[in-house]
């Protein structure tokens, strides 16, 4: 979540009264994240007593066509139950709206905090909720391509190019010569898919202390193997935020909390050191160009490439911590 975009006053409250909401009370600028603008937003609500929301504004990495899915996703796993917020839509029925050649969209706000140092019990609930909306999305009936897939990584490392990625790093460029070639030499092709979340870091994660009580930010969800989203949540949650310290205790309760609800097969297993270093590999490479690329005078703050090139030194160093009972 971040502020590209400036929106005034008059304007963020007549977009409000497109929605049956209420009137706007206040809007707030969210400067976390890389990819969209986003507010939240208090209202009078239908009654009088008051409700918030999320607006969000899509700036890039995000089609415009590809928001149905989005939007009709979060309506779908809340009505299965699971944790994450209802798209609102407007009055005439439409999941989002035009803005130009940008679009925004209304979201139920949840109640909750993101945790920056979790415990061992938020992580097992964090798998658990991981699994819930992979079987949850068994009858989902969108489907889209990983837009943020392999390829990607590769043409994003392209357009930063050795000296960029030197200026954030003497040994960044070798070591993505070194890694990814092997990555994509063995990435798997036949393990169960799914929707996945592909982007679930404890900020798009809020909690009520052990509870989840809201998954968030799905603006890179997709069709994709399950096993890479439970390694990119793994990338995620069992490291402290400069990628230096791995927590086994983290790392073992995150994946029992997944297979609370949902089994790993024996190829999924053996399968996650790798898909670990890609998921590795995939926020070098967003977080390195958005190093080099981000303008000066956004509201976000620029997240450190290096936290996730030191976990795929660990993966690859390391591919025994996937092991059943590593830690026991």
């Amino acid at each position: 979540m971040a502020v590209y975009t400036q929106i005034g006053a008059e304007e963020m409250a007549a977009l409000v009264n497109e929605f049956d909401v209420g009137e706007l009370v206040s809007a707030k600028g969210i400067a976390e994240g890389v990819s969209n603008s986003n507010w939240l937003l208090e209202t009078t609500g239908r009654d009088g007593s008051g409700a918030r929301f999320i607006l969000t504004m899509y700036e890039f990495r995000i089609e415009l066509e590809d928001l149905p899915y989005f939007l009709s996703l979060l309506d779908h796993l809340a009505a299965k139950g699971c944790p994450v917020p209802r798209t609102i839509h407007d009055r005439d029925g439409a999941l989002f709206r035009r803005r130009g050649d940008k679009a925004l969209a209304l979201i139920e706000f949840l109640p909750g905090v993101s945790v920056s140092e979790p415990t061992v019990a938020q992580a097992r609930s964090v798998g658990a909720a991981l699994a819930q909306i992979h079987a949850a999305s068994a009858d989902f009936a969108g489907s889209r391509k990983n837009g943020m897939g392999l390829a990607e990584w590769q043409r994003l490392f392209e357009e930063c190019g050795p000296e960029g990625l030197a200026s954030i790093d003497p040994e960044l460029a070798g070591l993505v010569a070194e890694h990814l070639p092997k990555i994509a030499a063995a990435w798997p092709q036949n393990l169960p898919r799914a929707v996945i979340h592909a982007d679930l870091f404890p900020d798009n994660v809020l909690m009520l202390g052990d509870k989840v009580t809201g998954l968030i930010d799905f603006y890179f969800a997709c069709n994709d193997l399950m096993a890479y989203d439970v390694a990119v949540t793994h990338a995620a949650w069992c490291f402290d935020g400069t990628g230096r310290t791995f927590r086994p205790d983290l790392s073992q309760a995150l994946l029992e909390g997944y297979e609370s609800v949902r089994a790993l097969s024996a190829a999924e297993r053996a399968a996650l050191p790798l898909l670990a270093q890609g998921a590795a590999m995939r926020f070098t490479s967003s977080r390195a160009y958005d190093w080099l690329n981000t303008p000066a005078d956004a509201l976000v703050v620029r997240k450190d490439p290096l936290a996730f090139a030191r976990r795929l030194q660990f993966y690859a160093a390391n591919p025994a911590i996937f092991d059943k009972g590593a830690f026991a």
